[in-house]
C-alpha cells in the first residue's frame, strides 16, 4: 500500500510542543513524511519541491496563506489540517473550489480558554484581585476583613456569556458544577439549544443589565465590532466585571477605558484592539484591570493537544473516515 505524502507548514519559534517527536512518528507511521523541518514559506526551491509532491499539508501558526498561487504548485493536495484554531487567514475560496478538505483544531484550543475563563469567573466574583493588592499594600488586613461581608462571592451570582461559540459551550459546561445562573446571548441559538445546554438565552443588552459577570466569546465579525459600546458598558451593574477571552475589536476600547477610571466596573482583558496596547494605556495601571498577554489560549505544553488533534485527523482521513472537525466554505463567515 502506498502511503500518502504529508508536508508540514508553520513558524516552528511559535509552535513548539505542537508536534512532538512522538507525533511526528506516528506521522511518519501513518504516511510519507517529506521532511520534519517545515515550510516557513511557500516560494523558495525546498518548499517548490515539497508542495509538488505533498497530499497533506499540516499547518500551524505562522503558516504562509494557501491560495491559488501555492495551489498550482501542490497539485496533488488533498487536504489540509491546521493544528491550531481559525483557518481564516490561511485558506481562501481557491481551497474549496479545488476540493481540498480543510479542518482544523479549534477545538483543542478552546479548552485552555475556557479553562483561563472559569478561572477568571472563580476570582471576579470573589473580588481576587481587589484583596490581593489591598493585601499586599497594607500588609494587614484592616481593609479586607470588612469587604468579606460585601455581596460577593460566586453563589447564585449571574455570569452571561456573548456567544454560544465553540469556548463559549465549553465554558457553559464547566460551570454546570457551580451555583451559577447562566444566561447566553447569541443570534443563531435557538430556544431548544438552549435548554439543551441548560442557560436562559436573552438579548445582548438583558444580559449587559442581568449579569455580574459578562464573558465574551463572540467571533470578531464586521457585524461585532464594537458590539460591546458605551450604551452597553452603562448597563452594566456596579461593582460587575466584563472578561474578554474573544478579540479585542469587540468593545470599544476608549468606551471600556471611560467606564474602568469610573471604577463602576472591573475587567479581565486577554486581547486587545490593537494585539498590544499603546505603552500607555490606562489598561496596564488601572487597579481594577488584570491584563494579560493574549495567553488564554494554547501556550507552552498545552499546544501539543493542537498537534494531537491535527495527527488523529490526518489518520482519519487516510482511513478514510469522516473528518471530526472539518471546516467549510461557509464556516468561514462565522469564524473568529
Amino acid at each position: 500500500m502506498i502511503r500518502p505524502t504529508i508536508a508540514l507548514a508553520m513558524q516552528p519559534s511559535r509552535t513548539q510542543h505542537v508536534l512532538t517527536p512522538l507525533l511526528l512518528e506516528k506521522l511518519g507511521g501513518i504516511g510519507h513524511l517529506l521532511d520534519v523541518a517545515p515550510m516557513e514559506r511557500f516560494d523558495d526551491e525546498r518548499s517548490v519541491q515539497l508542495l509538488a509532491e505533498a497530499e497533506i499539508l499540516v499547518t500551524g501558526w505562522g503558516a504562509q496563506p494557501i491560495d491559488a498561487r501555492v495551489l498550482c504548485r501542490a497539485p496533488h493536495l488533498k487536504l489540509i489540517v491546521h493544528a491550531a484554531g481559525t483557518v481564516k487567514g490561511l485558506v481562501d475560496d481557491s481551497v474549496f473550489d479545488a476540493g481540498i478538505a480543510v479542518s482544523h483544531a479549534a477545538q483543542a484550543n478552546a479548552m485552555p480558554v475556557a479553562e483561563f475563563t472559569l478561572a477568571a469567573i472563580l476570582f471576579a466574583g470573589k473580588k481576587v484581585f481587589r484583596f490581593r493588592d489591598l493585601y499586599v499594600a497594607d500588609r494587614n488586613r484592616a481593609r479586607t476583613v470588612p469587604i468579606q461581608a460585601e455581596a460577593i462571592g460566586n453563589y447564585r451570582r449571574i455570569v452571561g456569556i456573548v456567544g454560544a461559540s465553540r469556548i463559549g459551550r465549553r465554558v457553559i459546561e464547566l460551570l454546570r458544577p457551580f451555583d451559577y445562573r447562566v444566561i447566553v446571548y447569541d443570534p443563531i441559538m435557538d430556544d431548544s439549544e438552549a435548554q439543551r445546554l441548560g442557560v436562559e438565552k436573552v438579548n445582548l443588552d438583558a444580559l449587559m443589565t442581568t449579569a455580574d459577570i459578562v464573558s465574551i466569546h463572540a467571533p470578531s465579525l464586521p457585524a461585532t465590532r464594537h458590539m460591546i459600546d458605551v450604551r452597553r458598558l452603562s448597563l452594566m451593574k456596579a461593582g460587575a466585571t466584563l472578561i474578554n477571552t474573544a478579540r479585542g475589536a469587540i468593545v470599544d476600547e476608549p468606551a471600556l477605558i471611560d467606564v474602568l477610571k469610573s471604577g463602576r466596573i472591573d475587567a479581565v482583558i486577554d486581547v486587545t484592539d490593537p494585539e498590544i496596547p499603546d505603552a500607555a494605556s490606562p489598561f496596564y495601571d488601572l487597579p481594577n484591570v488584570f491584563l494579560t498577554p493574549h495567553i488564554a489560549g494554547a501556550v507552552g505544553l498545552e499546544r501539543t493537544r493542537l498537534g494531537e488533534m491535527a495527527v488523529d485527523e490526518v489518520c482519519r482521513f487516510i482511513k478514510g473516515k469522516p473528518l471530526l472537525y472539518q471546516v467549510h466554505r461557509q464556516d468561514l463567515q462565522h469564524m473568529a
